[in-house]
This record gives structure tokens, C-alpha cells and sequence, in this order.
């Protein structure tokens, strides 16, 4: 069984993550795609006809043309007390940004046999892919108490950025003696983030979070404690629950 995640960008001016785990060990990651079809092609020269559930961090389903989904609120409401926000999304606002790249991967996905399908988080085998949201299930997963506060937001310091990227770090390397486990290369948590400026932090930023991403689908498939908030015609997110 693979596990893969996506950080998707909304725009195709910036760059997107992939990391693929098979079973319990992350064998590849790319910290820069491009173009949609880029994406679904390095997750299917890893994944090739094997079981699969790919989790994906960008919006899959926007049914409305303006405002919030309603999943996107009750996500916000549930996770509140953690700071885990959901950006606001609709068609009109990613229409700025060239359309729903969600949209455009799903159908690229399903093409290759995999389905819309968030359900597939049980013990069981299949190619599937469902929307996620990495900070509500970093709360649930290590039991935080507020979100990490690595990325890039006014006000918010360089020296605090890089401090709660080494608490990444080591969150997810111990996520090799969690269950399920999951195994990340050294090589891939020994960066030093101290030495990454803008766009180069931004990609390290991606990887880590698509490396949550495959860690999220391993652990909706097994059937930890896994909610799907919303539904498949107006928008959902797969999210664990602390």
C-alpha cells in the first residue's frame, strides 16, 4: 500500500510537494513540481498500479461561487481553541489563480483509476484520494495545544519560524515510533533550516508538509480517528480528531 501526499499550490506560478511512502517508509519526495500534470505523473511513476489513498492539501470540491464552504467553517469552529483557520474558499477567488487545480488533479487521478473517495481511510485495499488539511491533523496526530507556527505571517519572527521548523522536525521523526509508523530519511529532517531564505525555505515548508499529508493518509487508512467533515457534493475535509 502507498501513501502519498500532495501540498498543492493554488497558483501554478508556485511550486507544489510530493512525498510517497510504500508501507511504513518514505521512499520519495520532490519539493518543487510545477505544472498539474507534472504532479500526477511523479505520484503515478512512484505509485505505477499498486493500492494507493493520496491525501491532498488543497481544495478538491468548491461547489459555491463566492463565501466559505461550509466544511471549510466547521472545520475552523471544531479547531478554533488550536488557531487551526481554514482559509475561506470559493470558485470566484480561485478563478484568480487560473481555476480549481484540485479540480484538474482529481480528474487526472481518476483517469489513472483512483476515485474521490475519502472512505477509502479503512483497512482495505484500493486507489483513492481525499482532501486533507495538515494543521488540524498535526493537533490531533501530536497532541499540540496551539498549530506551529512556521510559516510566514506578518508580525511573526524569523527566529520563531525557525525554532517551530526544528519542532517540525522532530515531530515527524518521531512519527517512527508512532502508530502507524512512518519513517522519514535523515537527510530529509537534518536540513538546517538557519541556512533557508525565501524561496528555498518556502519549498523545505511544501516538503514538510506533504510529508504530513502521506503520514495522514497512513493513518485515516488504518482506521485511527478520522472524521470527513462535509460531504462530496458541497466539499469535505478528511481530518484526524484530537
Amino acid at each position: 500500500m502507498y501513501f502519498v501526499g500532495v501540498d498543492l499550490a493554488w497558483s501554478p506560478r508556485n511550486t507544489s510537494a510530493v512525498a510517497v511512502a510504500r508501507g511504513e517508509e518514505l521512499v520519495a519526495w520532490a519539493p518543487a513540481l510545477g505544472s498539474v500534470e507534472e504532479i500526477a505523473g511523479y505520484i503515478l511513476k512512484h505509485v505505477g498500479g499498486s493500492p494507493a489513498f493520496v491525501a491532498i492539501d488543497a481544495p478538491l470540491v468548491v461547489a459555491n461561487a463566492r463565501g466559505s464552504r461550509e466544511c471549510d467553517l466547521r472545520v475552523a469552529k471544531l479547531f478554533r481553541r488550536y488557531e487551526a483557520g481554514v482559509y475561506p474558499v470559493n470558485r470566484r477567488l480561485l478563478e484568480r489563480y487560473g481555476g480549481v487545480r484540485g479540480e484538474r488533479l482529481a480528474r487526472l487521478l481518476e483517469g489513472a483509476g483512483f476515485e474521490n473517495n475519502p472512505g477509502l481511510a479503512a483497512p482495505h485495499e484500493g486507489r483513492a484520494f481525499a482532501e486533507v488539511f495538515p494543521h488540524s491533523a498535526m493537533v490531533a496526530i501530536f497532541s499540540l495545544s496551539k498549530t506551529l507556527k512556521y510559516k510566514a505571517r506578518k508580525g511573526r519572527s524569523r527566529e520563531l519560524r525557525y525554532s517551530e521548523f526544528r519542532r517540525y522536525q522532530e515531530l515527524l521523526r518521531s512519527l517512527a515510533k508512532a502508530e502507524p509508523p512512518l519513517r522519514v530519511p535523515e537527510e530529509l529532517l537534518a536540513v538546517e533550516v538557519e541556512r533557508l531564505r525565501g524561496s528555498a525555505l518556502k519549498r523545505y515548508e511544501d516538503l514538510l508538509d506533504a510529508v504530513t499529508c502521506a503520514y495522514i493518509a497512513s493513518y485515516c487508512w488504518h482506521r485511527r480517528s478520522c472524521a470527513v467533515v462535509g460531504s462530496l457534493e458541497e466539499g469535505y475535509i478528511l481530518t484526524p480528531l484530537p
